[in-house]
């Protein structure tokens, strides 16, 4: 069973990536940002590029803690019932969300697919496999990964390159990712493994995606092999360290705030961001100088902080 402690150190690394994540979405437009704030537009890798993967291991930290609990207070069909509805809602809301931002112009691409879409794809995913051990869960992410790669080199590289979060294909990749996250969070969980098991199987995936790296290019718009791997590492080993420096007593407490309210401020900084993108401007938003992107991305952020704050400190906490 995982301690407040713990709990609460996941709450401050999920807050830490929808924080940083509505941060690169404000930014993936203002033509003056550097490119090092922004997604690599093929082969590389920018810090933007570790966000997306930060929150789908942060999903994966609580993703087996939460079916297991469920699973023993519900039993199997109830459950499995929750956890289906719950993903396909997900999906549900990222169409809603990325028709609303089609219409708007926020988000012109023509392919109803998105963030949302891409993480209740994967939660469907791993649900099928969440009950198996920890080893076997790992060869079926890892054999998921190999067999997304696969066809990605054979067909799929110009559909995935062109769709927004690589379209319906990637999903097996962003699936993948998830499903070894919950393999490193069974470690975590545990404490006779914690810190002989989580730290190694974390820098050794960063290891393998680097390795990888020599003959499979790192890219996010890809979501190749090599980079879900180095993402997955690198992730596991930044939640490692919000953990130890929760054990040395920081204190974040807004991160936590927004931690527990993920979903909700994500929506909302959708929304949010129609007040930048939306007005026929010029220099306010796409070519705005960099002192008007910082004072406008700072509003974006102290309007979500206080929502997160005032929701956290009502205790209203909003999830599927």
């Amino acid at each position: 069973m995982a301690t407040p402690a713990r709990l609460d150190a996941i709450d401050k690394f999920r807050g830490c990536a929808i924080l940083l994540m509505v941060l690169a979405d404000y930014l993936a437009d203002v033509n003056r940002a550097p490119a090092w704030l922004k997604h690599a537009p093929d082969v590389g890798y920018t810090v933007t590029d570790l966000i997306a993967p930060l929150f789908v291991v942060a999903i994966g930290l609580t993703y087996g803690l939460s079916f297991r609990r469920r699973l023993a207070r519900d039993g199997a069909r109830k459950t499995y019932e929750h956890a289906i509805v719950r993903n396909l809602a997900l999906i549900g809301l990222g169409f809603l969300m990325t028709v609303g931002g089609n219409l708007l112009g926020v988000y012109p691409s023509t392919i109803n697919w998105g963030l949302l879409q891409a993480l209740g794809a994967a939660g469907l995913l791993t649900l099928l496999v969440i009950r198996l051990p920890a080893g076997w869960r790992a060869g079926v992410g890892l054999g998921l990964l190999a067999i997304y790669q696969a066809r990605l080199d054979c067909c799929w590289l110009d559909a995935v390159r062109s769709a927004p979060q690589n379209g319906p294909w990637g999903a097996l990749s962003w699936g993948a990712l998830l499903i070894l996250a919950t393999v490193l969070a069974d470690w975590y969980h545990d404490p006779a493994r914690r810190w002989r098991w989580a730290p190694w199987a974390s820098l050794a995936m960063l290891l393998a995606g680097l390795a990888a790296s020599l003959v499979i290019p790192v890219s996010k718009a890809r979501a190749s092999a090599s980079y879900i791997l180095i993402s997955l590492g690198l992730s596991a080993l930044i939640f490692l360290g919000f953990h130890v420096l929760g054990e040395r007593g920081l204190r974040a407490p807004l991160l936590s705030a927004w931690g527990r309210n993920p979903l909700l401020l994500y929506v909302l900084h959708g929304v949010l961001l129609g007040v930048f993108a939306l007005p026929p401007i010029p220099g306010w938003y796409v070519e705005a100088p960099l002192w008007l992107a910082g004072l406008q991305a700072t509003a974006l952020v102290v309007a979500l902080s206080w929502i997160a704050w005032w929701l956290d400190k009502r205790q209203w906490y909003i999830a599927l």
